[in-house]
């Protein structure tokens, strides 16, 4: 006889040094086990986040090389975050430290910049990390990790208004990603005017200009990141 001993696993994820914690659902026998609380440690204890990407996004610096905001979703939740790269010279063999995102995803979209976009990344250090220090892996996160280097190399920041979405193939196609009205409806709500995202179409809806890009190349151009200073 085999007999069902557990019927929930839950997580408890979050840096001691970051406010943040995350109670993520491994296991659920009665429903999704995709599901993400966010809470913040306060001085009486844990309590719920009502606005996640609010919260995440509120120290984002504005104008400044190597930030970009992606909308992501973990489990049924719409999820605006920041991704941060910085990419500098190698004085030896070349460093790959990456914080709160799938390491192999990150080393995917650093070849496909050196690639077809042409910037030797492969002789710089790079140092990524998502803020507030939640750890997603959302094929969406491929195009903002993608925007926040190539802003970290040649110098030019994302415009604060845009938000990004969108996966990245090998042959830096970009490719559509799931639930793409729930993660634009979250951007508009929190007042982003532009969204990129893959396609062929641009659009416009109240509030919010969404400007799509087939390739990497033209992607990078949309957000104004193909010319180096």
């Amino acid at each position: 006889m085999v007999e069902h001993l557990v019927d929930v696993v839950l997580m408890f994820e979050g840096d001691r040094q970051h406010v943040f914690r995350m109670l993520r659902g491994i296991k659920n026998r009665f429903g999704s086990t995709s599901e993400l609380g966010l809470f913040a440690m306060e001085g009486d204890g844990l309590v719920p986040v009502e606005d996640p990407s609010r919260a995440l996004l509120a120290e984002r610096p504005e104008d400044v090389p190597g930030s970009a905001v992606v909308a992501a979703v973990e489990g049924s939740r719409p999820l605006l975050v920041e991704v941060q790269a910085l990419l500098v010279r190698s004085y030896g063999t070349p460093r790959r430290v990456v914080s709160g995102m799938d390491p192999h995803r990150v080393a995917l979209v650093l070849a496909v910049i050196e690639r077809h976009l042409g910037l030797r990344v492969s002789e710089m250090d790079a140092f990524f990390k998502l803020t507030g220090g939640v750890s997603l892996d959302d094929p969406a996160l491929d195009l903002g990790i993608m925007a926040a280097a190539v802003s970290s190399v040649t110098g030019h920041p994302v415009p604060t208004d845009w938000v990004v979405a969108g996966e990245i193939g090998l042959t830096g196609e970009l490719r559509r990603v799931s639930r793409m009205g729930e993660r634009l409806n979250e951007a508009q709500n929190l007042g982003f005017r532009r969204a990129l995202i893959p396609g062929r179409l641009s659009e416009i809806q109240p509030g919010l200009t969404v400007v799509s890009a087939d390739k990497v190349d033209v992607a990078m151009a949309r957000l104004g990141l193909n010319e180096r200073d």
